[in-house]
């Protein structure tokens, strides 16, 4: 006998022959066969030859034999042992085992295996010699006639029967057959078993599954059996062509098998998974669902592409699933929700509405529990009570209960619906909360499901943006960011509510790293989705509405063109409106039966009812498909014209039992009444159906109905009540929801995913708040290092898509969250800011309780660190953030923790200095007393800003600690690198600049300005007896307030580009500060000021701005003189930078006029008295370019005056000084000189006087007059100064200018020159005959008397004779001059006066003598009038001080002789 070498189903190669094999297994079986009693005393004799017999031609007899005669079970127990005998004798015939037929060689071990009389050990070895079989490889694909034995053996293995011995032993042969079935599939000829066989063999293990009386181990051996064989089953489909999935399960039914038994497979499984079937426990749904998922698992997306079985899935097995995941059993939760989960992984796209009716629920049974509320009524069409229907989609709930059913104890659910999916806050109705272990199965699963890459997005679109459909995505996202706070999870052990809350983050933070990654974040959102999602908020509320008011609501929904489409122009009004009405679910069904059935919507009611198709349907099946529709109003009239309507349409459809539309009417009505007699509960007589019948007879057009058609009706009714989900609770209304969720899945569609990052910006505008504020408190709340980690990258995320998306909130949203958490909002200033300061490295170390305590605050650092890490390179983006930047900006200022940079204040005068942080206490309300005077006054307010802290922490030494804490603060301080933000700040776009300035100001103004409003608004109103009001105290100085000030004018002076939006915001500032500067410290004041001149000088150079340097100027010339003073210096400088840098700006003399007062303001200043001399003297003599104009001349003439006189006034005090012979002498010397120069400067004023003439406008005299008169005027004040040297200055240029040809052309083009006496000479002249000028230098002031009136004599005397008019009209002129030099004579009893004054007038009497003005009286008098005028009112006027004096110099010629001829008389000069 040949050897064979056979290779087992593992792969194993056998060194035993087959036939040693099979010899051996035999010998096994029937060993154990004869240790039983059975078999033992059994001798059966050798088997009859009745073959060979026949073979021969002999006749066998019947009745003979060793078999004859014995029992039937000696006969069965000899045939088990005979059979193997029988093979023993095959096999002994042949060298080849694969030559005998498989069936022969098994047909022993599978008779033995199927009969009763066999016990449990037999058995068990028959079925280990068919395992062995498989193993060893005897059974394969070559083996003769495979096929049908594997039919045998599926058939045995189904249908094993042994007597029971022990439950062990019983047990042993349930797991061979268990471990035949699984290696029989599992071998090489498990794909030439038929579906017939393999479902049999799966069968008989799933039997053993569901065996609860059956050991764990025993079950748990055939469920993981089960498992491998139900993934082959499946598994098959990969081979199979889905478009042959059309033709029933027993034509298909094959060899091998294939997807008749996955179809077999599948019914069984979702069958056994029903939660209402009582035979089946808990127990065997949890093996039913472990090999459920299984399959699932293995080939669930290829199970979606065959409709025989995704229907069933779909349908029986959605619904199922649904219902055992709010099982009480934790078991059946997790693996239903694993199964759920698979089906969402693998079939979603078929599982649209299911899978937000999975969401949805799934959140309400996680949402927290709430109080019950009294119970709600509403009339119900089969019980008459009254009972609350809402206006939600007709989604059912796992629960057995429909969307729109009411949970009474939900005070969410009386409003849910009415302005559309808003979040519910509490659980929706019916669902009761879920807790435990089950709340964390279930939040597990929803964590896992909605931490895939693009679930978010697949929510928005399919969901959110489609009208009849829940806003998934925006619950989800408000119930996972309500998840992340402690409150959600009251009465929870802290363990689960802390995983809970982990997990929640953990989903928000998913949705937006993902969101994040995404790559094609640039692309335009789809504008058809954008509508989408608009048009569902436009319909929400006009369902809202129409809820509340149908009439109201229609007319929103029209005026949004939301019931009219464009598409349906044809279609008449009533169609379209009903149209509208049926397809929309989110009208509540009751207002809608109530609005149809009014007597003035007949049309609307009838065009409604024509939508539905009742072709072919009972009346019964009519009326239920319309009831579904809406709700059946109450009172009878309404119900009457529904019921017309319905039997016209009803019989227009031409159904074949009824004859009339009356005939419809009737059955209508019976319809409902029947309905409501067999649902009613208070009912206890029901209706039968000879009742019925009878109450029926003859109203189908005068006739009967059918018996059998009412019968129909009858038991159609009894059988399935007319409801509508909304009306029912329990296993009746999620049937009926449940089916009106499959029709809506044929009309919704398929979902879509969106593996894109079209719909991201909208989604992260809708949802950014929610999500932060979590990961905030995320952040803040949690100590693991991990999620602070995951947090902090949250933050950047956010940020990230802020910037990308361009939502400025965002990143202000950010700012606040992680500013709150840093630390450094101080709630109030220190007391002090005077801090110790140590030497650390070289290097100085400002401890302060901040510096301390922020050391110490690891997560203020971490918030800190990424607070300005976002705000690092996204200013752009921040708005409203910048005031908690600012003020963090400040905290850290006033703890000397700021870099250097930043705190530096810039000035005109000494460059760049680090603001003062010291100032003194505000003063006392004691030195306000009555004795203090203006000196005290003004002395305490000097001293505001230097004064020493009484609060000092001087007594504070650090300790190590606090100065380690210290470092580590300032190395955070370095990470955060806020230098570069605050560079950043220069770098802004408008919009980004303008916020950061506002919330400077605000910051700014509530440490200043709006101190003072307060005291405003708190002070009471000074009472009307009081006669003084005591001036209120400076406010202490504040380096914080400078602090702020300056970066603000820092800012907005190196943005120079933006000066437009940022120069109101500044000055706005400044202007609050100046207009009350006597209420500040000086060094806030003078930064106030050097801002404000330092932005004048970037608008100077904006010609659109140019009007607002004045506005400047005017303002800093109302600062009250004692503050001018102050800030003089600085305010010179600056000013002077201006005119120099910017010349051109001032035009006009009003501009210069105000320029020149501002200037003249400061010169009490000695340094700022030099800076404006200087400055003028500069603009005069520049060669450039001629910087004198008419326009500022008259200003440049003030202010050159204004310094000489400050040297008069400086020669004043010092012999003041003198007197009171104080110590310390006033210098002179450089007032005198800049007085004298001023003089000069002036004086040569007048080469530019002939062209600004020339130029004039006006008239020649006028234009004359104005100019000429600039110089004169100030020569003439100068000319009484007190000092010597301006005083001779002056007098000095009078007189050249008075003799100079100039003057002289003047008066010879017509100009009046009285105007010079009266404007110059005279003044002088009245000026130092003042007795108190007089005293100020009696020598000087006496020359200076002589000097102006030997002028104005030789004036008279040089315009008199140049005068156009002549000096005949002159007399009041001459007149005035001798009344002028009356007074002179007699102003003091001096022999020079006496002396000079005659002399003076003597050379003008005698000129006007030569002239023919002044003519004594003659004989005869030949004068005329004018000259007898003159000679007598000068006469007059000079014998009043000088008697004699004209007719000494003029006498009168003697009279003639009497006989003389008469002479002619004197002509007038000409």
């Amino acid at each position: 006998m040949a050897q064979q070498v056979a290779v087992s189903a593992s792969g194993f190669r056998m060194a035993v022959p087959p036939l040693h094999l099979v010899w051996s297994e035999i010998l096994s079986v029937t060993s154990a066969m004869r240790k039983n009693s059975r078999w033992a005393s059994s001798q059966p004799g050798p088997p009859r030859a009745t073959n060979l017999a026949t073979s021969m031609g002999l006749r066998t007899p019947t009745g003979t034999g060793d078999t004859a005669g014995r029992p039937g079970h000696d006969r069965q127990e000899a045939g088990l042992m005979a059979g193997f005998d029988e093979l023993k004798r095959n096999i002994n015939d042949t060298n080849e085992i694969l030559s005998i037929p498989l069936p022969v060689v098994l047909a022993p071990f599978l008779a033995l295996i199927r009969s009763p009389l066999s016990t449990g050990p037999i058995t068990a070895t028959a079925l280990a010699a068919i395992h062995n079989f498989f193993t060893a490889g005897l059974i394969n694909e070559h083996s003769k006639d495979t096929q049908r034995a594997l039919g045998e053996l599926s058939n045995s293995l189904a249908h094993c029967k042994f007597e029971a011995t022990d439950s062990s032993g019983d047990e042993v042969v349930l797991m061979r057959i268990v471990n035949v079935i699984d290696t029989c599939q599992a071998s090489v000829v498990g794909n030439l078993l038929g579906d017939v066989e393999l479902c049999e063999m799966l069968e008989t293990i799933l039997t053993i599954c569901c065996q609860m009386r059956l050991s764990e181990s025993l079950r748990r051996c055939a469920e993981t059996a089960m498992h491998s064989m139900v993934r082959r089953v499946f598994s098959k489909l990969d081979n199979l062509d889905p478009a042959l999935d059309n033709e029933s399960v027993e034509a298909q039914a094959s060899t091998p098998y294939g997807l008749p038994s996955a179809q077999e497979l599948l019914r069984v499984l979702v069958n056994l998974l029903d939660p209402h079937d009582m035979q089946h426990s808990d127990s065997i749904r949890l093996s039913i669902l472990g090999i459920l998922n299984a399959g699932l698992e293995a080939s669930g997306t290829r199970i979606a592409q065959f409709n025989s079985l995704s229907k069933m899935l779909l349908d029986q097995g959605c619904k199922y699933l649904f219902q055992l995941a709010r099982s009480e059993n934790v078991n059946v939760v997790r693996l239903s929700l694993r199964a759920i989960v698979t089906l969402f992984d693998t079939m979603r796209e078929d599982l649209k509405l299911q899978f937000e009716l999975f969401i949805s629920f799934t959140m309400d049974r996680l949402a927290p529990p709430v109080n019950p509320l009294p119970p709600k009524v509403q009339l119900s069409l089969n019980t008459g009570t009254l009972r609350k229907v809402p206006s939600s989609p007709g989604t059912p709930r796992p629960d057995g209960q429909g969307s729109g059913s009411v949970d009474l104890s939900d005070p969410s659910s009386l409003t849910d619906g009415l302005l559309g999916d808003q979040t519910p806050p509490t659980p929706r109705p019916g669902v009761v909360p879920a807790k435990g272990l089950t709340r964390e199965l279930m939040l597990e699963t929803l964590a896992y499901i909605a931490r895939q890459p693009t679930f978010m997005v697949d929510l928005w679109a399919n969901y959110d943006c489609d009208v009849n459909c829940e806003d998934l995505f925006e619950r989800l996202i408000s119930f996972m960011a309500r998840g992340v706070y402690p409150t959600q999870y009251t009465g929870s052990i802290e363990y689960q509510r802390y995983s809970s809350q982990l997990l929640c983050l953990d989903v928000l933070l998913a949705y937006v790293e993902h969101m994040a990654a995404r790559a094609d974040a640039d692309k335009p959102q789809p504008e058809a989705l954008v509508e989408s999602k608009a048009s569902k908020g436009l319909l929400l509320a006009g369902a809202a509405k129409f809820n509340t008011k149908p009439k109201v609501g229609l007319a929103y929904l029209e005026e949004h063109g939301l019931i009219y489409k464009p598409e349906d122009k044809d279609v008449p009004r009533a169609r379209a409106l009903a149209k509208f009405l049926k397809s929309t679910p989110r009208l509540d069904k009751k207002v809608l039966g109530d609005w149809i059935s009014a007597p003035d919507q007949i049309d609307v009611l009838k065009e409604f009812i024509g939508l539905f198709d009742f072709t072919g349907k009972s009346v019964a099946d009519a009326m239920r498909l319309l009831l579904e529709a809406f709700r059946l109003p109450g009172e009878a009239q309404p119900i009457s014209r529904i019921t017309e309507t319905f039997a016209d349409i009803y019989f227009a459809s031409k159904p074949l039992e009824v004859k009339s539309t009356d005939a419809v009417y009737v059955l209508a009505y019976s319809v409902i009444m029947l309905n409501t007699d067999l649902y009613n509960p208070q009912n206890r007589k029901r209706m039968t159906l000879e009742d019925y019948q009878k109450n029926l007879k003859g109203v189908n057009d005068g006739s009967d109905f059918d018996p059998a058609y009412l019968k129909s009706i009858y038991e159609s009714i009894k059988k399935r009540e007319i409801v509508l989900p909304e009306e029912h609770s329990g296993q009746l209304g999620f049937e009926y929801a449940w089916k009106a969720l499959l029709v809506r899945t044929k009309e919704t569609g398929s979902l879509v995913r969106c593996e894109t990052a079209l719909f991201d910006q909208s989604m992260f505008q809708l949802t950014w708040k929610p999500v932060v504020s979590a990961i905030a408190f995320a952040f803040t709340a949690f100590d693991d290092d991990y999620v602070v980690e995951r947090a902090i990258a949250g933050f950047r995320k956010c940020a990230t898509l802020a910037g990308r998306f361009q939502l400025p909130e965002v990143f202000d949203y950010v700012v606040n969250s992680l500013s709150h958490a840093t630390g450094l909002l101080a709630e109030e200033d220190p007391k002090s800011t005077k801090f110790p300061v140590v030497e650390v490295e070289g290097q100085s170390l400002t401890v302060s309780p901040l510096s301390v305590r922020f050391g110490t605050n690891l997560r203020g650092q971490l918030a800190t660190v990424v607070l300005f890490t976002i705000a690092n390179g996204n200013g752009n983006a921040i708005r409203e953030g910048w005031s908690l930047i600012f003020e963090m900006f400040q905290t850290l200022f006033m703890h000397s923790l700021l870099p250097p940079r930043m705190i530096q204040m810039e000035d005109f005068l000494g460059g760049v200095a680090a603001i003062p942080m010291q100032g003194a206490a505000p003063p006392s309300p004691q030195m306000h007393r009555s004795d203090g005077g203006l000196l005290s006054a003004l002395s305490s307010y000097l001293l505001t800003p230097y004064g020493a802290s009484t609060d000092s922490l001087a007594g504070w030494e650090p300790t190590k600690d606090d100065i380690e804490n210290t470092l580590s603060t300032m190395d955070c301080i370095s990470s955060c690198k806020i230098d570069e933000i605050y560079s950043q700040i220069m770098t802004l776009e408008v919009e980004g600049l303008v916020a950061a300035l506002r919330a400077l100001q605000v910051l700014a103004d509530r440490r200043t300005v709006d101190i003072l409003v307060d005291e405003i608004i708190t002070d009471p109103v000074p009472s009307a007896n009081s006669r003084t009001e005591v001036p209120k105290a400076p406010l202490p100085y504040d380096p914080t307030s400078v602090f702020l000030l300056e970066t603000m004018v820092s800012v907005a002076c190196q943005t120079k580009t933006h000066i437009e939006e940022t120069w109101p915001i500044v000055f706005e500032h400044i202007s609050g500060l100046l207009k009350a500067a006597e209420r500040f410290g000086i060094i806030l004041i003078e930064r106030a000021v050097v801002g404000l001149l330092r932005l004048n000088l970037i608008l100077a150079e904006q010609p659109s701005l140019r009007d607002q340097v004045y506005v400047s100027i005017d303002l800093l010339r109302g600062l009250p003189p004692i503050v001018t003073n102050s800030v003089a210096e600085q305010l010179a400088m600056g000013l002077a930078r201006l005119v120099k840098e910017h010349y051109d700006i001032m035009s006009s003399a009003t501009e210069w006029g105000l320029v020149s007062a501002l200037l003249r303001s400061t010169m009490s200043h000695a340094g700022a008295v030099k800076i404006s001399f200087a400055l003028i003297m500069d603009l005069i003599e520049r060669e450039s370019e001629q910087a004198v104009t008419p326009e500022n001349i008259a200003a440049l003439t003030s202010l050159l005056e204004t310094f000489a006189s400050a040297a008069g006034q400086a020669v004043e005090g010092k012999r003041s000084e003198a007197r009171r012979q104080m110590a310390t002498p006033l210098n002179l010397e450089p007032a005198i000189e800049r007085g004298t120069k001023a003089i000069d400067t002036i004086a040569d004023l007048k080469k530019y006087i002939p062209s600004f003439i020339e130029r004039s406008t006006l008239s020649e005299s006028e234009a004359w007059s104005h100019f000429w008169m600039l110089p004169l005027g100030v020569l003439s004040r100068q000319s009484s100064s007190a000092c010597k040297e301006v005083r001779h200055a002056s007098l000095g240029h009078l007189q050249r200018i008075f003799l100079s040809t100039q003057i002289s052309a003047g008066v010879q083009a017509g100009f009046e020159f009285r105007i010079l006496f009266d404007r110059v000479l005279f003044p002088i002249l009245e000026e130092v005959l003042k007795p108190q000028v007089y005293v100020k230098d009696p020598p000087g002031m006496g020359e200076a008397r002589l000097r102006v009136s030997a002028l104005a004599c030789k004036s008279f005397l040089h315009f008199s004779v140049r005068s156009t008019e002549g000096a005949g009209d002159t007399l009041e002129l001459w007149l005035s001059l001798l009344k002028m030099m009356d007074r002179v004579m007699h102003s003091g009893k001096r022999d020079q006066a006496y002396e000079a004054i005659p002399e003076s007038l003597k050379n003008v009497v005698l000129v006007l003598n030569a002239s023919q003005v002044l003519l004594p009286p003659d004989h005869p008098d030949s004068r005329t009038p004018a000259q007898i005028q003159y000679w007598d009112s000068t006469k007059q006027q000079l014998d009043a001080f000088l008697p004699g004096f004209l007719e000494e110099l003029v006498p009168s010629p003697p009279p003639p002789p009497a006989d003389a001829p008469d002479t002619q008389p004197a002509s007038a000069p000409s």
